[in-house]
């Protein structure tokens, strides 16, 4: 038995010397000594080497390959040989794990003021901070720093358990099962507390071990290393330390983040194969965010689509609501049906959209797109709207698709709607009708012909039909009877939205289903509430819809510059507890303290996110990054 002592080189840090019996046999060239021996080719072999000689608290032993240096010397005394080789670290799952990656960046370098914390959180950080505990900024936070946007939220990790963060605070609550955060409220507001110890123990994946590597990362630091290596995509694998001013990336997170580019932490397969629900995350990211697949998940997401039905329907509900509701539903369902993830979730949708394709139309210019086009320029990340929203949206497209009507009904049914008064909503919907955009087959002519009490009936009985279309969203049934109308067997009959949902969706339109020439509105809407439009507000979701309808409608007018006739009012965007901050001239985000009032003129409202969207991607500052090494 010959026993090798290794000193290991990982591109260029030196690991620490340690034993090993019999782990390593190296090629013996003829004609020489075990004592010294002269390897004129690289070669590669294998080792395991056993748990307690790479971190004592790991469960796994990690295959390391060996890559032999051109000219290794072998030296020693009796038994004991001396090797100096360069290695590379690999796990069974993550792959190479690349130490060159490592990177703490400052910051304040990279554009990210501490007064763009707002003060909620900054409460929950110092709190367990004072206690002993460290504690990050991490995921979509950071990233959305990075990347100047505001976010919708400020998610914190802590080293103390969710137990010890339920005590720090008068008003927690511990929630989740598989993965279970601890959500605090402070000033109003949410934050929630996730724990380090619960990423790794809930983990369907094999513990990841630290190596005992000499780096500037201490032994804190590490932590956020091995969790990291949990995260979904390198963009949310980001952790922010206001504290140091220290943003820690380990899988070269940041350099995505500037390129708008999406990439898996672990191989693209086996990290959707371990959580489906990534696929519909990580379209929703490059939805909202102008984000570009990288090759391996992008073909991955192709290969895996199917994996998505496996999902309970809660969880497809909650996905596809973050999709639609946050201001980039447009896009989200552009996606969704490239990769043929629309025929799996809304197959009355993707068979719309084929068969419009297949008419010789662009998917953008159909009318269910251009109804999500003009919902997503009235909402943002920070200010979403509530699911009723969009499903009354569809419910509305799906009963006009398979009921065709005159464009004089079509703007009667969205006036009442947005001016909940019958006289001014058929005097808007005549003077305005020859300015209507035709959509085929959803929107016939003008019809002059009708009178006012034909209108009054089919408006009547189209606000039936909406209503009773929102069960293809609820019941499998009506699902199946309402696919008969297309020529193709749709690959699924999934119907997620709640029967819940659908009851709340169906009171919008209850006011229309009664005599609308009585329809008088007690107290007029004038304004977009974001509070209430985000807390389901019947009221305020109607006015909404009327909106985007109209304004969907009315496209060609705005367009052409088309005089209409009395012309919807400007209106007022209104959110009294939530504060809409925007990007200053020198690509700062404003402090907490910034109140901006958003005005919709001509009818669409265009926010500063949605302009960066048109006018060019975000851009974030130009630094050094300093390797960690």
């Amino acid at each position: 038995m010959v026993f090798v002592k290794i000193g290991l080189s990982f591109k260029g840090a030196f690991y620490s010397a340690f034993s090993s019996q019999g782990r390593l046999s190296p090629p013996k060239p003829a004609n020489q000594t075990p004592s010294h021996v002269d390897v004129s080719a690289p070669q590669e072999q294998d080792l395991d080497f056993p748990p307690e000689t790479l971190n004592p608290s790991r469960e796994v032993s990690m295959r390391l390959c060996c890559r032999w240096r051109p000219s290794p010397v072998l030296y020693g005394r009796g038994n004991i040989l001396w090797l100096s080789l360069e290695v590379e670290m690999f796990d069974d799952v993550l792959g190479q794990v690349e130490f060159y990656k490592w990177r703490k960046l400052n910051s304040m370098s990279l554009g990210i003021p501490k007064s763009t914390i707002p003060s909620y959180s900054w409460t929950v950080l110092k709190n367990l901070r004072s206690a002993g505990f460290n504690t990050y900024l991490v995921g979509g936070c950071v990233r959305d720093l990075l990347l100047n946007k505001v976010p919708k939220d400020f998610d914190v990790i802590t080293t103390a358990t969710l137990e010890q963060v339920k005590r720090k605070f008068r008003y927690a609550i511990i929630i989740g099962k598989r993965f279970p955060i601890c959500r605090v409220k402070v000033k109003g507001m949410i934050v929630e507390v996730s724990s380090f110890e619960t990423a790794a123990k809930n983990s369907r994946r094999k513990e990841v071990g630290i190596p005992q590597m000499k780096t500037r990362l201490d032994s804190k630091d590490l932590v956020c290393w091995k969790d990291s290596m949990y995260r979904d995509f390198t963009i949310n694998s980001l952790y922010f330390d206001p504290f140091r001013n220290a943003i820690f990336d380990f899988n070269n997170g940041v350099m995505d983040v500037k390129s708008l580019k999406l990439r898996t932490v672990i191989p693209a397969q086996s990290s959707f194969q371990e959580d489906q629900a990534r696929i519909l995350r990580g379209l929703r990211l490059a939805a909202r965010l102008n984000l570009s697949l990288s090759k391996e998940t992008e073909a991955a997401i192709y290969s895996l689509s199917s994996l998505v039905a496996d999902l309970c329907k809660s969880r497809i509900n909650l996905e596809i609501n973050y999709m639609l509701s946050y201001g980039a539903a447009e896009p989200s369902l552009l996606l969704l049906k490239r990769f043929k993830l629309l025929e799996i979730l809304l197959p009355f949708h993707a068979a719309y959209l084929s068969e419009q394709v297949h008419n010789g139309l662009d998917q953008r210019s159909v009318m269910l797109m251009k109804l999500f086009f003009n919902l997503d320029m009235l909402i943002t990340c920070d200010r979403p709207c509530d699911q009723s929203m969009w499903v009354a949206i569809m419910a509305f497209h799906m009963a006009l698709y398979s009921n065709p009507q005159h464009a004089v009904v079509v703007l009667t049914f969205a006036s009442l709607l947005y001016h909940q008064t019958w006289t001014e909503s058929i005097e808007f919907a005549r003077q305005n009708a020859k300015a209507t955009r035709i959509y085929v087959p959803e929107v016939l002519d003008a019809s002059h012909d009708l009178s006012d009490d034909e209108i009054a009936e089919r408006v009547t009985r189209f606000a039936w039909q909406v209503a009773n279309s929102v069960n293809i969203l609820t019941r499998k049934d009506c699902l199946v009877e309402a696919m008969t109308r297309f020529q193709e067997i749709p690959p699924s009959s999934l119907v997620f939205v709640s029967e819940n949902m659908g009851h709340k969706v169906k009171d919008i339109f209850k006011i229309l289903e009664k005599d609308v020439t009585s329809l008088e509105a007690s107290k007029r809407v004038v304004y977009i509430n974001h509070n209430l439009l985000t807390a389901g507000k019947a009221h305020q979701v109607r006015f909404v819809l009327g909106k985007i309808i109209l304004d969907t409608l009315l496209t060609i007018a705005k367009q052409d510059n088309m005089e209409m006739k009395n012309p919807l009012p400007e209106l007022e965007v209104l959110d009294q507890n939530k504060i809409k901050t925007n990007v200053s001239s020198n690509n700062e985000l404003p402090r907490e303290s910034a109140r901006v009032k958003t005005m919709i003129n001509d009818n669409s409202v265009i926010t500063d996110e949605k302009l960066s969207r048109q006018t060019g991607r975000d851009k974030i500052p130009n630094v050094k990054l300093s390797s960690l090494f």
